[in-house]
């Protein structure tokens, strides 16, 4: 069996993904850049989207869903006055109207948007109808019924109003919510339509878009050490969960998939928690009295 090419260097690199390239696109760009075997990311952005994308490379991608479920703020501007296919300024436009909300009206209509919500995704989104993407049905013209799914919102507030057809919004929320789709509800609430013009995702979990790293520099330190030096640890991923010491022989059984001896944290029983020796992530699992039961075992990296 062939054995697949590339350094098995693990960590993760933060890129602030320019509009106009998929997020695929870009962890492709990433990995090939790294030399790396394995990569994968932390959460789809739409191609016109900027902002972070968390690119996890090797044993990091094990930590991918800890960061896919970590709160994540956008910061966006919404065309008020007209509603699109898309939901976003990429899309055919199918209704217009002359009514523009006071900026009352708007941080008024906000506070039905915050908390526990049920969002409908947009018609071009990648949620699956009868095992197709919801996209590729539209784009063959075809409507269809979306079921609406649930959206923690913890924050929705209006950060500018440039002028009456713009309003500047920052978001946020959990996992699995589509900006496009707030943009369009709250055109409908408002009784005047909306969509996206501009997005960008500021920070997502421990990542922050001030910290990443371009499209550009990927392509000019591409090979370098320099570029190894821009990889955040692994660890990084698992900031949201509690972190328990293991001893030596706790770390072997671990690192075997085996029930491993833990030093006593502030964790209770069935708790969910990462180990640690000499500071390197050794598993995830869940903690029962005094050992670690790992579900993810981390291989150790040389990042050579």
């Amino acid at each position: 069996m062939a054995r697949k090419k590339g350094r098995d260097i693990s960590g993760w690199l933060i890129v602030d993904k320019p509009a106009g390239i998929t997020s695929t696109s870009v962890v492709n760009k990433v990995r090939w850049a790294l030399a790396a075997k394995k990569a994968g990311h932390a959460g789809t952005l739409d191609p016109e989207a900027t902002g972070v994308l968390a690119v996890a490379l090797g044993e990091a991608t094990k930590t991918v869903p800890y960061i896919t479920d970590a709160l994540k703020a956008y910061r966006f501007i919404v065309r008020l006055g007209q509603r699109t296919n898309t939901d976003d300024a990429e899309g055919e436009l199918q209704a217009q109207s002359d009514v523009r909300p006071d900026d009352a009206a708007i941080k008024e209509a906000l506070h039905g948007f915050v908390g526990d919500i049920l969002q409908v995704p947009p018609q071009f989104s990648a949620v699956k109808i009868d095992g197709e993407r919801a996209y590729k049905r539209a784009r063959d013209g075809e409507t269809m019924e979306i079921a609406a799914r649930p959206l923690w919102v913890e924050e929705l507030t209006m950060v500018s109003r440039p002028d009456a057809d713009h309003v500047e919004l920052e978001m946020v929320c959990g996992k699995g919510g589509y900006v496009r789709s707030i943009a369009r509800d709250l055109g409908e609430t408002l009784g005047c339509h909306g969509h996206v013009l501009r997005l960008r995702r500021v920070w997502s979990g421990p990542f922050d878009a001030a910290d990443g790293v371009s499209l550009e520099q990927v392509d000019a330190l591409a090979k370098t050490p320099e570029l190894d030096a821009r990889l955040l640890p692994l660890e990084v991923g698992l900031v949201d969960l509690p972190e328990l010491k293991c001893t030596p022989e706790g770390a072997a059984r671990l690192r075997n998939g085996n029930p491993g001896m833990v030093i006593p944290g502030d964790v209770e029983y069935g708790d969910e928690a990462w180990a640690s020796f000499e500071g390197r992530a050794v598993a995830v699992g869940v903690y029962k009295a005094g050992e670690l039961h790992p579900t993810r075992v981390f291989v150790p990296q040389s990042n050579a």
